[in-house]
Formats: C-alpha cells, sequence, structure tokens
C-alpha cells in the first residue's frame, strides 16, 4: 500500500519520495530525539515544530546516537575545509572519478538520468544503486558549494549505506567522505581502521588516514600513512582491485603526493 509524501503529497511505494526525493520514513525531533511520524507538525514529546526535524531514523555510528542533520549544521563550516585538504590535495573529486557521477540522481537540481525533469525512482533500484547515486549527488553538491543538497541528501545516502545487503571497502570509503563532508570525523576514521581491518594494506585505509590527518594537522600521522600506502602500492596495484579502476584519478594524485611528500 502506497503512502503520501509529507513533503509534496506525491504517493510513495518506496522509502524515499520519487518525485522529490524525500524521506517518507520516521523523522527525530533535533531537540529531544523522540521519533516524529511522517506528515507530524510537532514533536509529540517536547513540542518542538517538526520543521526542524531529522529525516530517517538517527544514523548508526554518529556519537551518542544523535540525529544527522545537526551533524551537517554544525560541519558546514568545515565542508570548504575538508574539501581542500581530502579532496583538492588528493585529487579526490567524486565526478571526475567516472562515468557515474554523470548519472548522478537529481543532476542540476532537478533531472533526473532521464534529462527529463524527473528524478529517478529510487524504490525501483538495488540498495547499492541507491547509495551509489546518492553519495554521488552529495559529492557533485560539496564541489558546487551547495550545501543545502548535501544537508538534505547525506541523511538519505546513510540510510541507503545502513540498508546495504554487504558493504565493501569501496563502499566503506564512500560512507568515510560522506561522514567527512557532514563533520563526523570520528566516524570517517572508524570506517577508514575498518577497511584496513577487513584488509589489510588496502589503498583507502592510508588515503582517508592521511586526510583526516592533513584536517587534524597531525604531520607525523600523515607521513606514516604516506609511507604505508606507498608500501602496499605494488602489491595492491597487482591485486587489480574494481575499486581502483573507478577511483584511478584520485589514487594516481594521492601516489604522486606521497612521493613527493606530500609537496606540490
Amino acid at each position: 500500500m502506497s503512502v503520501r509524501c509529507p513533503s509534496c503529497g506525491a504517493a510513495v511505494a518506496g522509502k524515499f519520495c520519487s518525485s522529490c526525493g524525500a524521506s517518507v520514513l520516521g523523522r527525530s525531533c533535533t531537540k529531544c530525539g523522540h521519533a516524529i511520524a511522517p506528515g507530524a507538525k510537532f514533536c509529540p514529546s517536547c513540542g518542538t515544530p517538526a520543521a526542524g526535524a531529522v529525516a530517517g531514523a538517527p544514523v548508526a555510528g554518529v556519537p551518542g546516537g544523535r540525529p544527522i542533520l545537526p551533524l551537517v549544521i554544525a560541519g558546514v563550516a568545515l565542508v570548504a575545509l575538508v574539501l581542500v585538504i581530502v579532496l583538492k590535495s588528493q585529487g579526490t573529486a567524486a565526478p571526475a572519478d567516472g562515468a557515474a557521477a554523470a548519472q548522478a540522481p537529481f543532476a542540476g537540481g532537478a533531472g533526473g538520468a532521464g534529462g527529463d525533469g524527473t528524478p529517478p525512482d529510487l524504490s525501483t533500484m538495488t540498495p547499492r544503486d541507491q547509495f551509489d547515486r546518492l553519495y554521488n549527488r552529495v559529492m557533485t553538491a560539496s564541489e558546487q558549494g551547495d550545501t543545502a543538497t548535501v544537508a538534505r541528501f547525506s541523511p538519505m545516502a546513510m540510510i541507503a549505506y545502513q540498508n546495504l545487503p554487504d558493504v565493501d571497502a569501496d563502499a566503506r570509503y564512500h560512507m568515510a567522505m560522506l561522514k567527512l563532508h557532514t563533520g563526523d570525523i570520528t566516524g570517517a576514521q572508524a570506517l577508514a581502521d575498518s577497511i584496513l581491518k577487513v584488509q589489510p594494506g588496502h589503498l583507502f585505509g592510508f588515503v582517508l588516514n592521511a586526510g583526516i590527518a592533513r584536517f587534524q594537522k597531525d604531520d607525523a600521522k600523515v607521513k606514516k600513512n604516506y609511507a604505508a600506502y606507498l608500501k602496499a602500492l605494488d602489491a595492491e596495484t597487482k591485486a587489480a582491485r574494481p575499486e581502483y579502476q573507478e577511483h584511478k584519478t584520485m589514487l594516481d594524485s594521492f601516489t604522486k603526493t606521497a612521493r613527493s611528500g606530500g609537496g606540490n
């Protein structure tokens, strides 16, 4: 049975509205954390207006189990700095890493993959396709300085990540980048550590660790991860992991930076 989107009123069969992209899951009050039903105007626990509520349940892995939107707002001031340090200095521009960027959902703010102004119906996609599309949308918006779109789609992308039937290093890397873009440095670090725990020597773990260390201005940790990356590079290159080819532009740039010791 379909439900109505609490944002635009369109009929929705899945978790996200195919007309406006809004989540139709329950929301959480930004003040007390109590669940708010779709369409409700006020929190039933404390009376806070639901306009400030967070779409979707609180995301696992966020410190204290807090809703994600306050982290997005608190992290807005960090977004530009994180982009400069973690993305630009390492060449990590998601849209440049492959054709998938050209198919990012709602590209240009409204149009879908078909270019007819209708956003793609996320409910018809696999969980991984949903996550990848939403991730690319956030990355594109971040690169354009569109913090409103980052705040809108980041919670959706994080919910999509939770729905993945299995999580590989590529998904963890993308999720870590999302957490960096919402100011959750601790969450990004945990994901970087998990990549290396599951696959010791995986290049994405060192890339993330170095980026986080640069953000934290820990030069010793930056150099340590550069060295670890270069030590693992030959073996990992021979492993020919699919995610390395997808992110070849970023890895080539990071390799150059690591070999130069971080200099330009």
